[in-house]
């Protein structure tokens, strides 16, 4: 197991390969902007619970979306096209992350693991221009959505939460479609769930995650608050 120092100005990581089988790398360190962006480009993010030190994973395999075999189900469709939510980026960040952070029945997404330090850390981010929130809107109530961290041409998924049915799909359709848009090649959602299987995500080895990070690394970055293409035909 590889420590990382607190406070430490050397930002880097050991090599992924070091990690265990079940993808831990690396305890310690902090959440500054510059470790979390180095773990990033590295193919590694934090995930811990409450009261643990900070834990730094690489899976092995990788969940990935490609933005062209997103899957729409007919019912989903149908949601879509009634046109009931409206969709919005970046207008309510630390809100959706204080939703994603609430306790679930199954805990399958997070709740616990996103601490006041991880808001905290992930806002920075979102004030320096590279975290973003995708906000599902009902009768003007937040009732679903997700945040991430978009690097080069790759958006990484963080968490996402639905107060009301199917409001977080609804918010990564429409994130997925503008991503691919701009020239994104793919969304890294970590690791494996039904949930992100069912709107088409699939394994890959984490060499060739790595690989294809590396590829998607030597776009620019798009910074600042991001804000839906009102030419772009969302739902087809």
């Amino acid at each position: 197991m590889f420590i990382l120092p607190a406070d430490s100005k050397d930002f880097r990581f050991p090599p992924v390969e070091l990690a265990s089988p079940e993808g831990l790398l690396a305890i310690g360190g902090d959440l500054r902007s510059e470790r979390l962006l180095e773990a990033y480009r590295h193919g590694i993010f934090p995930w811990y619970n409450k009261g643990q030190p900070i834990l730094w994973w690489s899976p092995d395999p990788r969940a990935v979306l490609l933005p062209p075999k997103l899957k729409i189900s007919r019912s989903l469709r149908k949601i879509l096209r009634r046109g009931e939510y409206i969709v919005r980026l970046d207008t309510q960040f630390l809100s959706v992350m204080h939703a994603c952070a609430q306790p679930r029945a199954q805990n399958l997404e997070g709740g616990t693991w996103i601490t006041p330090e991880m808001i905290e850390a992930y806002f920075h981010l979102h004030e320096q221009g590279y975290a973003h929130s995708v906000e599902t809107w009902f009768d003007g109530t937040l009732v679903g959505g997700l945040y991430g961290v978009a690097l080069g041409g790759v958006f990484f998924g963080e968490s996402m939460f639905s107060h009301r049915s199917n409001a977080s799909k609804v918010a990564f359709v429409h994130l997925v479609r503008q991503l691919e848009e701009w020239g994104y090649t793919h969304i890294d959602c970590q690791l494996p769930s039904v949930h992100l299987s069912s709107l088409g995500a699939e394994e890959i080895r984490r060499q060739d995650f790595l690989r294809i990070l590396d590829e998607a690394l030597a776009l620019p970055d798009r910074l600042g608050a991001w804000q839906f293409d009102s030419k772009l035909a969302l739902i087809k």
